[in-house]
Protein backbone atom coordinates (compact mmCIF):
# COMPACT_ATOMS: atom_id res chain seq x y z
CA UNK A 1 0.00 0.00 0.00
CA UNK A 2 1.61 3.26 -1.24
CA UNK A 3 0.09 7.37 -0.27
CA UNK A 4 0.73 7.96 -4.20
CA UNK A 5 -2.30 8.40 -6.12
CA UNK A 6 -1.12 6.96 -9.64
CA UNK A 7 1.07 3.66 -9.93
CA UNK A 8 3.93 4.46 -12.49
CA UNK A 9 3.54 1.47 -14.54
CA UNK A 10 6.38 -0.32 -17.14
CA UNK A 11 6.23 -3.13 -19.03
CA UNK A 12 8.85 -5.49 -20.51
CA UNK A 13 8.31 -7.13 -23.59
CA UNK A 14 6.48 -5.70 -25.99
CA UNK A 15 5.00 -8.66 -28.43
CA UNK A 16 1.30 -9.61 -28.81
CA UNK A 17 0.08 -9.45 -24.81
CA UNK A 18 2.64 -6.18 -23.67
CA UNK A 19 1.33 -3.92 -26.75
CA UNK A 20 -1.87 -5.01 -25.32
CA UNK A 21 -1.60 -3.85 -21.91
CA UNK A 22 -0.16 -1.00 -23.09
CA UNK A 23 -3.36 0.17 -25.25
CA UNK A 24 -5.29 -0.48 -22.52
CA UNK A 25 -3.80 1.64 -20.13
CA UNK A 26 -2.89 4.65 -22.72
CA UNK A 27 -6.50 4.43 -23.49
CA UNK A 28 -7.44 4.87 -20.00
CA UNK A 29 -9.08 2.16 -18.87
CA UNK A 30 -7.30 1.22 -15.55
CA UNK A 31 -7.71 4.33 -13.53
CA UNK A 32 -4.29 5.49 -11.64
CA UNK A 33 -2.01 3.46 -13.63
CA UNK A 34 0.33 5.25 -15.41
CA UNK A 35 2.83 3.83 -18.76
CA UNK A 36 5.77 5.18 -17.74
CA UNK A 37 8.32 2.93 -19.83
CA UNK A 38 8.27 0.06 -22.02
CA UNK A 39 11.43 -1.80 -22.75
CA UNK A 40 12.13 -4.16 -25.67
CA UNK A 41 15.10 -5.46 -27.63
CA UNK A 42 13.16 -4.69 -30.92
CA UNK A 43 13.07 -1.39 -31.51
CA UNK A 44 10.29 -1.41 -34.15
CA UNK A 45 7.97 -2.64 -31.27
CA UNK A 46 8.99 0.52 -29.20
CA UNK A 47 8.20 3.08 -32.27
CA UNK A 48 4.45 2.32 -31.54
CA UNK A 49 4.76 4.19 -28.36
CA UNK A 50 6.48 7.79 -28.72
CA UNK A 51 4.58 8.99 -25.52
CA UNK A 52 6.61 6.64 -22.79
CA UNK A 53 10.47 6.68 -21.79
CA UNK A 54 12.02 3.75 -23.95
CA UNK A 55 14.47 0.87 -22.77
CA UNK A 56 16.64 -1.48 -24.99
CA UNK A 57 16.58 -3.65 -22.05
CA UNK A 58 14.16 -4.74 -19.37
CA UNK A 59 17.06 -4.75 -16.36
CA UNK A 60 18.11 -1.19 -17.50
CA UNK A 61 14.31 -0.01 -17.07
CA UNK A 62 14.23 -1.67 -13.86
CA UNK A 63 16.73 -0.14 -12.14
CA UNK A 64 16.10 3.18 -14.58
CA UNK A 65 13.73 5.27 -11.12
CA UNK A 66 11.18 5.98 -13.90
CA UNK A 67 8.53 3.33 -12.45
CA UNK A 68 7.23 1.66 -9.53
CA UNK A 69 5.95 -1.30 -11.11
CA UNK A 70 6.89 -3.94 -13.83
CA UNK A 71 4.89 -5.78 -15.69
CA UNK A 72 7.18 -8.57 -17.29
CA UNK A 73 5.07 -9.80 -20.39
CA UNK A 74 8.57 -11.64 -22.20
CA UNK A 75 9.39 -14.83 -23.15
CA UNK A 76 8.54 -17.44 -20.17
CA UNK A 77 12.30 -18.48 -19.28
CA UNK A 78 12.81 -14.44 -18.30
CA UNK A 79 10.01 -14.25 -16.41
CA UNK A 80 12.00 -15.76 -13.49
CA UNK A 81 15.32 -13.60 -13.85
CA UNK A 82 13.62 -10.36 -14.63
CA UNK A 83 10.80 -11.10 -11.68
CA UNK A 84 13.74 -11.22 -9.72
CA UNK A 85 15.48 -8.42 -10.63
CA UNK A 86 11.96 -6.31 -10.14
CA UNK A 87 11.71 -7.91 -6.63
CA UNK A 88 15.43 -6.68 -5.41
CA UNK A 89 15.16 -3.46 -7.06
CA UNK A 90 11.88 -2.89 -4.61
CA UNK A 91 9.60 -2.63 -7.36
CA UNK A 92 5.88 -4.40 -6.91
CA UNK A 93 5.79 -6.80 -9.80
CA UNK A 94 2.89 -8.70 -12.38
CA UNK A 95 4.60 -11.99 -13.99
CA UNK A 96 2.76 -12.86 -17.23
CA UNK A 97 1.64 -16.58 -17.13
CA UNK A 98 3.12 -18.64 -16.46
CA UNK A 99 5.25 -17.24 -13.77
CA UNK A 100 8.15 -19.12 -15.04
CA UNK A 101 8.80 -22.52 -16.72
CA UNK A 102 9.55 -25.19 -14.35
CA UNK A 103 9.00 -25.67 -10.72
CA UNK A 104 12.52 -24.88 -9.60
CA UNK A 105 12.59 -21.86 -11.31
CA UNK A 106 9.25 -20.85 -9.77
CA UNK A 107 10.30 -21.62 -6.59
CA UNK A 108 13.57 -19.43 -7.29
CA UNK A 109 11.01 -16.17 -8.37
CA UNK A 110 9.07 -16.27 -5.12
CA UNK A 111 11.87 -17.06 -3.31
CA UNK A 112 12.87 -13.21 -4.13
CA UNK A 113 9.80 -11.96 -2.49
CA UNK A 114 11.23 -10.80 0.82
CA UNK A 115 9.27 -7.20 1.22
CA UNK A 116 5.69 -7.85 1.74
CA UNK A 117 5.00 -4.76 1.21
CA UNK A 118 5.93 -5.24 -2.25
CA UNK A 119 2.74 -6.72 -4.54
CA UNK A 120 3.82 -9.44 -6.19
CA UNK A 121 0.91 -10.66 -8.33
CA UNK A 122 0.49 -13.16 -11.74
CA UNK A 123 -1.77 -12.43 -14.95
CA UNK A 124 -3.98 -15.09 -14.22
CA UNK A 125 -7.04 -13.24 -15.86
CA UNK A 126 -9.59 -15.85 -16.35
CA UNK A 127 -10.24 -15.79 -12.25
CA UNK A 128 -12.17 -12.62 -13.44
CA UNK A 129 -14.59 -15.32 -14.94
CA UNK A 130 -18.05 -14.73 -12.99
CA UNK A 131 -18.42 -18.92 -14.21
CA UNK A 132 -15.57 -19.75 -12.68
CA UNK A 133 -15.76 -17.73 -9.41
CA UNK A 134 -19.32 -19.17 -9.07
CA UNK A 135 -18.46 -22.73 -9.07
CA UNK A 136 -15.49 -21.86 -6.98
CA UNK A 137 -18.08 -20.02 -4.23
CA UNK A 138 -20.68 -23.64 -4.70
CA UNK A 139 -17.55 -25.63 -3.70
CA UNK A 140 -16.12 -23.42 -1.08
CA UNK A 141 -20.17 -23.19 0.35
CA UNK A 142 -20.34 -26.96 0.94
CA UNK A 143 -23.90 -26.54 -2.06
CA UNK A 144 -22.38 -29.42 -4.00
CA UNK A 145 -20.87 -31.74 -1.65
CA UNK A 146 -17.95 -34.10 -2.51
CA UNK A 147 -16.39 -33.96 -5.63
CA UNK A 148 -16.36 -37.05 -7.66
CA UNK A 149 -15.33 -36.31 -10.87
CA UNK A 150 -13.79 -33.36 -12.95
CA UNK A 151 -13.87 -33.06 -16.92
CA UNK A 152 -12.18 -30.47 -18.70
CA UNK A 153 -11.94 -30.31 -22.12
CA UNK A 154 -10.34 -27.42 -23.43
CA UNK A 155 -9.31 -27.74 -27.34
CA UNK A 156 -10.78 -24.16 -28.39
CA UNK A 157 -7.05 -22.87 -28.05
CA UNK A 158 -6.36 -23.60 -31.79
CA UNK A 159 -3.48 -22.12 -33.50
CA UNK A 160 -1.82 -21.82 -36.98
CA UNK A 161 1.33 -22.82 -38.09
CA UNK A 162 1.40 -18.34 -38.85
CA UNK A 163 1.45 -18.72 -34.93
CA UNK A 164 4.00 -20.61 -33.87
CA UNK A 165 6.86 -19.16 -36.88
CA UNK A 166 5.85 -15.86 -35.54
CA UNK A 167 8.31 -15.58 -32.74
CA UNK A 168 12.04 -17.57 -32.94
CA UNK A 169 11.23 -18.84 -29.13
CA UNK A 170 7.76 -20.37 -29.44
CA UNK A 171 7.24 -23.58 -29.25
CA UNK A 172 10.90 -24.92 -28.55
CA UNK A 173 12.44 -26.44 -25.31
CA UNK A 174 14.83 -23.52 -25.25
CA UNK A 175 12.84 -20.69 -26.10
CA UNK A 176 9.45 -21.62 -24.28
CA UNK A 177 9.75 -24.88 -22.35
CA UNK A 178 6.85 -26.74 -23.60
CA UNK A 179 3.57 -26.17 -26.14
CA UNK A 180 0.26 -25.67 -25.52
CA UNK A 181 0.72 -26.37 -21.42
CA UNK A 182 2.59 -23.78 -20.65
CA UNK A 183 1.67 -21.12 -22.89
CA UNK A 184 -1.71 -21.38 -23.59
CA UNK A 185 -2.98 -23.92 -20.77
CA UNK A 186 -1.87 -22.21 -17.57
CA UNK A 187 -5.11 -20.03 -17.96
CA UNK A 188 -7.33 -23.28 -16.92
CA UNK A 189 -4.29 -24.87 -15.06
CA UNK A 190 -4.84 -22.37 -12.76
CA UNK A 191 -8.51 -22.22 -12.38
CA UNK A 192 -7.92 -26.26 -12.01
CA UNK A 193 -6.32 -26.11 -8.89
CA UNK A 194 -7.42 -22.74 -7.97
CA UNK A 195 -11.25 -24.62 -7.99
CA UNK A 196 -10.32 -28.19 -6.44
CA UNK A 197 -6.72 -28.09 -5.28
CA UNK A 198 -4.05 -30.04 -6.75
CA UNK A 199 -4.49 -33.42 -7.45
CA UNK A 200 -2.03 -36.17 -5.91
CA UNK A 201 -0.98 -38.09 -9.29
CA UNK A 202 -0.99 -37.46 -12.92
CA UNK A 203 -0.77 -39.78 -15.93
CA UNK A 204 -0.69 -38.24 -19.09
CA UNK A 205 -0.48 -38.75 -22.72
CA UNK A 206 1.31 -35.43 -24.82
CA UNK A 207 1.61 -35.56 -28.50
CA UNK A 208 5.07 -33.49 -29.75
CA UNK A 209 4.14 -31.94 -32.83
CA UNK A 210 1.45 -33.65 -33.83
CA UNK A 211 -0.51 -30.92 -35.47
CA UNK A 212 1.95 -28.54 -36.39
CA UNK A 213 5.65 -28.24 -37.24
CA UNK A 214 7.25 -27.98 -33.84
CA UNK A 215 9.07 -30.09 -31.39
CA UNK A 216 6.80 -29.36 -27.97
CA UNK A 217 3.81 -30.52 -27.35
CA UNK A 218 0.30 -29.96 -28.96
CA UNK A 219 -2.13 -32.09 -27.65
CA UNK A 220 -2.63 -33.28 -24.42
CA UNK A 221 -4.76 -36.20 -22.55
CA UNK A 222 -4.27 -36.37 -18.74
CA UNK A 223 -6.14 -38.49 -15.95
CA UNK A 224 -5.60 -36.93 -12.47
CA UNK A 225 -6.33 -38.76 -8.98
CA UNK A 226 -7.14 -36.49 -6.04
CA UNK A 227 -6.54 -37.50 -1.99
CA UNK A 228 -10.16 -37.65 -1.62
CA UNK A 229 -10.81 -40.65 -4.65
CA UNK A 230 -11.94 -38.11 -7.04
CA UNK A 231 -10.54 -37.87 -10.46
CA UNK A 232 -10.54 -35.61 -13.37
CA UNK A 233 -9.39 -35.78 -17.01
CA UNK A 234 -8.13 -32.58 -18.85
CA UNK A 235 -7.63 -32.62 -22.67
CA UNK A 236 -6.40 -29.79 -24.56
CA UNK A 237 -4.90 -29.09 -27.51
CA UNK A 238 -4.50 -26.53 -30.38
CA UNK A 239 -4.84 -28.57 -33.32
CA UNK A 240 -8.80 -28.72 -33.08
CA UNK A 241 -10.99 -26.60 -34.96
CA UNK A 242 -13.69 -24.92 -34.08
CA UNK A 243 -12.90 -27.06 -30.60
CA UNK A 244 -14.81 -27.18 -27.26
CA UNK A 245 -14.65 -25.24 -23.52
CA UNK A 246 -16.37 -27.73 -21.26
CA UNK A 247 -16.19 -27.94 -17.73
CA UNK A 248 -18.13 -30.70 -16.23
CA UNK A 249 -18.40 -31.82 -12.15
CA UNK A 250 -20.04 -34.68 -11.29
CA UNK A 251 -20.63 -34.12 -7.38
CA UNK A 252 -22.70 -35.11 -4.05
CA UNK A 253 -25.18 -33.20 -5.43
CA UNK A 254 -25.57 -34.05 -9.13
CA UNK A 255 -23.61 -32.44 -12.01
CA UNK A 256 -22.59 -29.02 -13.12
CA UNK A 257 -21.19 -27.83 -16.62
CA UNK A 258 -19.44 -24.73 -17.72
CA UNK A 259 -19.65 -23.86 -21.64
CA UNK A 260 -20.40 -20.92 -23.77
CA UNK A 261 -20.45 -18.65 -20.85
CA UNK A 262 -22.82 -20.77 -19.13
CA UNK A 263 -23.18 -22.17 -15.57
CA UNK A 264 -25.85 -24.99 -15.68
CA UNK A 265 -26.54 -26.95 -12.28
CA UNK A 266 -28.40 -30.51 -12.59
CA UNK A 267 -29.19 -30.84 -8.54
CA UNK A 268 -30.50 -33.83 -6.89
CA UNK A 269 -32.93 -33.04 -4.18
CA UNK A 270 -31.16 -35.48 -2.29
CA UNK A 271 -27.53 -36.35 -1.76
CA UNK A 272 -26.66 -38.93 -4.28
CA UNK A 273 -24.97 -41.50 -1.78
CA UNK A 274 -27.52 -40.98 0.71
CA UNK A 275 -30.18 -41.89 -2.31
CA UNK A 276 -28.40 -45.25 -3.02
CA UNK A 277 -28.51 -46.17 0.32
CA UNK A 278 -32.09 -45.82 1.01
CA UNK A 279 -33.40 -46.17 -2.40
CA UNK A 280 -36.19 -48.72 -2.63
CA UNK A 281 -35.11 -50.13 -6.40
CA UNK A 282 -31.91 -50.69 -8.35
CA UNK A 283 -32.52 -48.42 -10.93
CA UNK A 284 -33.86 -45.33 -9.73
CA UNK A 285 -32.19 -41.93 -10.21
CA UNK A 286 -33.07 -38.83 -7.50
CA UNK A 287 -35.01 -36.39 -8.58
CA UNK A 288 -33.35 -33.53 -9.95
CA UNK A 289 -33.83 -29.29 -10.40
CA UNK A 290 -32.53 -28.34 -13.67
CA UNK A 291 -31.04 -25.26 -13.04
CA UNK A 292 -29.41 -22.11 -15.25
CA UNK A 293 -27.15 -20.32 -11.95
CA UNK A 294 -27.81 -16.54 -12.98
CA UNK A 295 -24.14 -15.13 -14.05
CA UNK A 296 -23.29 -11.25 -14.92
CA UNK A 297 -23.25 -10.17 -18.76
CA UNK A 298 -19.73 -11.00 -20.33
CA UNK A 299 -16.68 -12.72 -18.59
CA UNK A 300 -15.51 -10.53 -16.31
CA UNK A 301 -13.09 -7.59 -16.73
CA UNK A 302 -10.17 -10.08 -17.66
CA UNK A 303 -6.63 -8.31 -17.93
CA UNK A 304 -7.79 -5.26 -17.15
CA UNK A 305 -9.76 -6.57 -14.05
CA UNK A 306 -6.14 -7.74 -13.03
CA UNK A 307 -4.55 -4.59 -13.97
CA UNK A 308 -7.03 -2.80 -11.90
CA UNK A 309 -6.54 -5.26 -9.15
CA UNK A 310 -2.58 -4.89 -9.11
CA UNK A 311 -3.13 -1.01 -9.11
CA UNK A 312 -5.50 -0.96 -6.33
CA UNK A 313 -3.52 -3.43 -3.92
CA UNK A 314 -0.46 -0.56 -4.44
CA UNK A 315 -2.84 1.95 -3.29
CA UNK A 316 -4.94 0.89 -1.59
CA UNK A 317 -3.88 -2.45 -0.34
CA UNK A 318 -6.49 -4.44 -1.77
CA UNK A 319 -6.80 -7.98 -1.57
CA UNK A 320 -5.02 -9.84 -4.75
CA UNK A 321 -7.01 -12.13 -7.28
CA UNK A 322 -3.84 -13.70 -8.19
CA UNK A 323 -0.94 -13.95 -5.91
CA UNK A 324 1.81 -15.04 -7.92
CA UNK A 325 2.81 -17.43 -5.48
CA UNK A 326 -0.08 -19.21 -6.24
CA UNK A 327 1.51 -19.36 -10.11
CA UNK A 328 3.68 -22.31 -9.26
CA UNK A 329 0.46 -24.60 -8.99
CA UNK A 330 -0.23 -24.43 -12.68
CA UNK A 331 3.46 -24.60 -13.61
CA UNK A 332 4.04 -28.20 -11.19
CA UNK A 333 0.88 -29.39 -13.34
CA UNK A 334 2.19 -28.69 -16.36
CA UNK A 335 5.77 -30.08 -15.52
CA UNK A 336 3.80 -33.33 -14.10
CA UNK A 337 1.69 -34.10 -17.45
CA UNK A 338 5.15 -33.36 -19.58
CA UNK A 339 7.26 -35.67 -17.16
CA UNK A 340 4.66 -38.18 -17.20
CA UNK A 341 5.00 -38.14 -20.83
CA UNK A 342 8.61 -38.10 -20.84
CA UNK A 343 9.05 -41.27 -18.58
CA UNK A 344 5.72 -42.76 -19.55
CA UNK A 345 4.55 -43.54 -16.18
CA UNK A 346 2.46 -41.76 -13.34
CA UNK A 347 3.96 -38.80 -11.30
CA UNK A 348 3.29 -38.44 -7.59
CA UNK A 349 2.51 -34.71 -6.35
CA UNK A 350 4.70 -33.10 -5.22
CA UNK A 351 6.74 -32.96 -7.96
CA UNK A 352 10.47 -33.40 -7.92
CA UNK A 353 11.22 -29.63 -9.21
CA UNK A 354 14.68 -30.41 -9.65
CA UNK A 355 14.35 -34.36 -11.30
CA UNK A 356 11.75 -31.96 -13.95
CA UNK A 357 14.42 -29.27 -14.31
CA UNK A 358 16.90 -31.72 -15.04
CA UNK A 359 15.00 -33.38 -18.07
CA UNK A 360 14.24 -30.48 -19.50
CA UNK A 361 17.54 -29.18 -19.99
CA UNK A 362 18.56 -33.12 -21.44
CA UNK A 363 15.77 -32.08 -23.44
CA UNK A 364 17.13 -28.73 -24.64
CA UNK A 365 20.47 -29.79 -25.23
CA UNK A 366 19.74 -33.14 -27.09
CA UNK A 367 16.91 -30.59 -29.44
CA UNK A 368 18.41 -31.48 -33.29
CA UNK A 369 14.78 -28.97 -34.05
CA UNK A 370 15.22 -26.44 -36.80
CA UNK A 371 12.92 -23.57 -36.45
CA UNK A 372 10.94 -22.56 -39.91
CA UNK A 373 11.73 -19.38 -41.19
CA UNK A 374 10.00 -16.59 -38.31
CA UNK A 375 7.08 -14.41 -39.84
CA UNK A 376 6.44 -11.36 -38.27
CA UNK A 377 2.43 -11.30 -37.70
CA UNK A 378 0.08 -8.22 -37.14
CA UNK A 379 -0.79 -7.92 -32.85
CA UNK A 380 -4.24 -9.35 -32.54
CA UNK A 381 -6.59 -8.48 -29.79
CA UNK A 382 -7.23 -11.76 -27.19
CA UNK A 383 -10.07 -12.78 -25.66
CA UNK A 384 -8.68 -14.23 -22.89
Amino acid sequence: MTTNKTVRLGIIGMGNMGTIHAKSILAGKIPNLELAAIADQMPERLEKFQEVTHFNEGIDLIQSGTVDAVLIATPHYSHTTLGIASLEAGLHTLVEKPISVHKEDCERLIAAWKDENLVFSAMFNQRTDPAYRKVKSLIESGELGAIQRINWIITDWYRTENYYASGGWRATWGGEGGGVLLNQCPHNLDLLQWIFGMPSKITANCQFGRFHNIEVEDAVTAMLEYPNGATGVFITTTGEAPGTNRLEVACERGKIVVEKGKLNFTRTEQLVSEHSKTANTGFEKPPVWNIEVPLPDGNGEQHNGILKNFTNAILTGETLIAPAGEGIHSVELANAMLFSAFENRPVELPLDGAAYASVLQTKIEQSTYVKPEVKTGKVEDLTW
